[in-house]
């Protein structure tokens, strides 16, 4: 009897026709909730999932076949990996497939913010001509921290190498993780609240870095600083980041992740407070959308592709 394995999320072609090749058999159910992967997650040997699906114990206890979990991106907050691994499942993430879409994205979205493009996409589409409001302002020059510099700060910073910026960087659990960046220098937290213009968020989401930029953080920040997150959504205090917008604290916001990210389930404070967030003309949105991109989908199942057959 071929070993089964169940897709619950859209994924490149590639990955199901090379299990597929390799003896298994795919059930690709990309409409499949959490509760139904639950009821039959028994029937299976491995498991590719992304976001929706929580694999947390009571998950993969009724997974009582499970050989590996494969997660379609990086963050691992959504799949108990110590109790997998203590029922020998192996367990894979692909931060490889799409830390250049993140890169990019974060660039693209600074830049934007920095040249005012959205203002001044509106002025144009409503037949206006005020090119004082849509003056912007140049990063060259500018001193820019990255916190954590694991498979997306990392790339993040490749592409900052020739737009003259002075880059800091820091990541708590690495050493020498600047020896192949000419153009980056490590430092402390310190450091870069000190000596930042823009501050890039690139950190999983655990107990350690939920709300990591709160009030503390940022009156710890000598300069009014731009802040950009393509991370994780929670590794920032809303309230304490719509403050600094309107007290000028915090200059401007780019922002791929939101603590919120299910506009439907927004109480009646969320609703005023992304309302609020949301109006400012200082602040680049987009839909969680930083990893996803048409390279990045075939990247991410080649990269799960390789780890697990492999």
């Amino acid at each position: 009897m071929k070993k089964r394995v169940l897709v619950t999320d859209l994924v490149h072609d590639f990955l199901i026709e090379s299990f597929e090749k390799a003896g298994y058999t795919v059930d690709f159910i990309p409409d499949i909730t959490l509760s139904e992967s639950e009821s039959i997650i028994h029937q299976y040997h491995g498991a590719i999932i992304n976001s929706k699906i929580k694999a947390n114990q009571q998950w993969i206890t009724k997974g009582n076949q499970l050989e590996f979990i494969g997660r379609l991106g990086s963050g691992m907050e959504i799949i108990d990996v110590d109790f997998a691994r203590s029922r020998s499942i192996r367990v894979y993430s692909a931060p490889e497939g799409n830390r250049n879409a993140v890169a990019e994205h974060a660039l693209g979205m600074l830049l934007s913010l920095a040249n005012k493009l959205r203002i001044g996409d509106t002025m144009v589409r409503t037949l206006q001509w005020n090119r004082e409001a849509a003056r912007g302002f140049e990063i060259e020059g500018k001193t820019i921290g990255i916190i954590g510099f694991g498979n997306n700060g990392s790339r993040f910073a490749q592409k900052l190498a020739g737009m003259e910026m002075q880059v800091l960087a820091h990541d708590k659990y690495l050493k020498d993780y600047t020896a192949d960046f000419n153009h980056v220098t490590e430092a402390g937290v310190e450091d870069i609240q000190k000596h930042c213009d823009i501050i890039s968020l690139h950190l999983p989401l655990t107990q350690e870095t939920y709300h990591y930029f709160d009030g503390t953080f940022l009156s710890k920040c000598q300069k009014k600083v731009i802040l950009i997150n393509t991370a994780r959504g929670k590794n920032i205090h809303t309230p304490t980041l719509l403050k600094g917008l309107q007290n000028g604290s915090i200059l401007g916001a780019c922002l791929d992740v939101f603590e919120n990210e299910k506009p439907e389930s927004y109480s009646k404070e969320e609703e005023v407070l992304y309302d609020a967030l949301f109006a400012r003309d200082n602040v680049i949105l987009s839909p969680h959308v930083a990893g996803w991109t048409m390279e990045s989908k075939y990247k991410i199942a080649k990269t799960l592709v390789d780890k697990i057959l492999k």
